[in-house]
């Protein structure tokens, strides 16, 4: 008998990828979007069998939907959660989707009799608000959001994923949960509907910023990390666990460095120099997503994924790879143009 799984916020980066390799394993799909009206929009994007994928209307803040759709699943995974470009006007505009969304879909999914839900949390819930960084993050680690600098995404991957959990301890009776806890994802592109982690290539390759910043970040696959919450949703015994799921740490110049390499022509936009911490700071002040790292700068945030290699066997691609497919897709779909 085919087992029935929930997928949120089916038209997202990361839950398209998972829809595809879940429909791939001989599983039924259930997914959320805000608006049917996106149905036929996703289902060309991700080219399943159309038997193989449902739709269904529900919103994070709103109870309609979800009993529907997780009538029958067997599984959950909770992708959706608001990640916005730029910096929202107040913080709880993303706290609050985020937390009451994992708890709304919990609560349907306990009512529903479903055995497996896996969260989609963040490296965001791990690796803020500590003192110093001169170190590598696990699993054990936690953000403190109320640390100072700690913006309104970091804020809200953090309560949520703390309140998840907490419902779990309370509530969860006969319901295994787990997260998975990604670092920033690239990879090919779907659709023109990406993560925002990518457009960090996206600026470097069509020259929009004028050299490369001191930041930088881990990196995952998206194609990876959907093989992670494959496991994590398929592995028997993960009740409690968390695993994060994260490449190498690699600063902005290092990415240009790649892109020119495995680029050529394609890449003369790519910035060779690096700009003043200062540049970056100026430009945050007409640039709300520039703005939202500059607490970055200079830092390392380097994460140890080895958790779920000694659990789940779980490993990620080469990064260089990584970075190379998600400019070809930029190129290719000219979202860039050089």
């Amino acid at each position: 008998m085919t087992k029935t799984v929930l997928v949120t916020g089916g038209s997202g980066y990361i839950a398209g990828f998972l829809i595809r390799q879940l429909v791939a394993r001989g599983w039924h799909v259930n997914t959320t979007v805000r608006s049917l009206a996106r149905e036929a929009e996703v289902r060309a994007t991700l080219g399943v069998a159309p038997d193989a994928l449902t739709f269904f209307a529900a919103d994070l803040l709103s109870d309609a939907g979800w009993a529907e759709a997780v009538a029958g699943c067997s599984h959950v995974a909770h992708v959706a959660s608001p990640f916005p470009a730029g910096a929202p006007r107040n913080d709880d505009d993303l706290i609050v989707p985020a937390r009451d969304g994992a708890l709304r879909a919990l609560h349907f999914a306990q009512a529903a009799g479903v055995s497996r839900f896996v969260l989609t949390s963040s490296v965001a819930a791990i690796a803020y608000g500590h003192s110093g960084d001169a170190r590598r993050y696990t699993e054990v680690d936690w953000t403190d959001p109320t640390a100072p600098g700690v913006g309104a995404y970091i804020k809200s991957k953090t309560i949520a994923e703390r309140a998840a959990r907490d419902w779990i301890a309370a509530h969860g009776t006969g319901m295994e949960f787990c997260s998975v806890n990604p670092s920033a994802v690239l990879g090919p592109l779907l659709s023109d509907d990406f993560s925002s982690s990518i457009q960090f290539v996206q600026r470097l390759l069509d020259g929009s910023v004028p050299g490369t910043p001191r930041l930088g970040f881990a990196v995952v696959d998206v194609r990876d990390l959907a093989d992670l919450h494959v496991l994590a949703l398929e592995t028997p015994g993960l009740d409690g666990e968390r695993f994060i799921g994260a490449g190498p740490f690699l600063w902005m110049n290092e990415v240009g460095a790649i892109l020119r390499d495995g680029l050529g022509p394609q890449a003369r936009k790519v910035p060779k120099h690096g700009i003043p911490d200062f540049v970056v700071r100026l430009l945050a002040l007409f640039d709300p997503t520039i703005r939202q790292v500059t607490g970055e700068l200079g830092r390392t945030r380097a994460l140890d994924a080895g958790h779920a290699l000694a659990r789940l066997g779980w490993q990620t691609r080469d990064a260089r790879t990584t970075i190379l497919d998600t400019a070809h897709s930029l190129l290719e779909r000219g979202i860039v143009r050089v």
